[in-house]
């Protein structure tokens, strides 16, 4: 069984930084055949996809955090890491961090329904 947990949320002002990891267990050696993103939800809204890496490394991101964000995973520690900066207040969410197993790797797995794996969440939270 996948567990995904997340922590590094925090309060942060407008334009700071935090690093976001995500511990995943039950997947041993499989863990780099897998696919990692991290969505976020903000209050009232709908989930929605951050960023992704794939198996080989390539990663995606959503438009508004291209540029602030960055996407990396460490296959020896099964350790998922997002690391943003310059954030703002419409950053502020519930950070999630997903798994799937990457059957095509020249695919960007963007949507929720695409991961079968989450994590518990961690709050971010932006004051202006």
């Amino acid at each position: 069984q996948v567990q995904l947990i997340e922590s590094g949320g925090g309060l942060v002002q407008t334009g700071g930084s935090l690093r976001l990891s995500c511990s995943a267990s039950g997947l041993g050696l499989a863990f780099s055949s897998y696919t990692l993103g991290w969505f976020r939800q903000a209050p009232g809204k709908e989930r929605q996809f951050v960023a992704t890496i794939g198996s080989n490394s390539r990663t995606y991101y959503r438009d508004s955090v291209q540029g602030r964000v960055t996407i990396s995973r460490d296959n020896a520690k099964n350790m998922i890491y997002l690391q943003m900066s310059n954030l703002k207040p419409e950053d502020t969410a519930i950070y999630y961090c997903a798994a799937r197993r990457d059957y095509s790797p020249d695919y960007y797995y963007t949507e929720e329904a695409e991961y079968a794996d989450w994590g518990q969440g961690t709050q971010v939270t932006v004051s202006s």
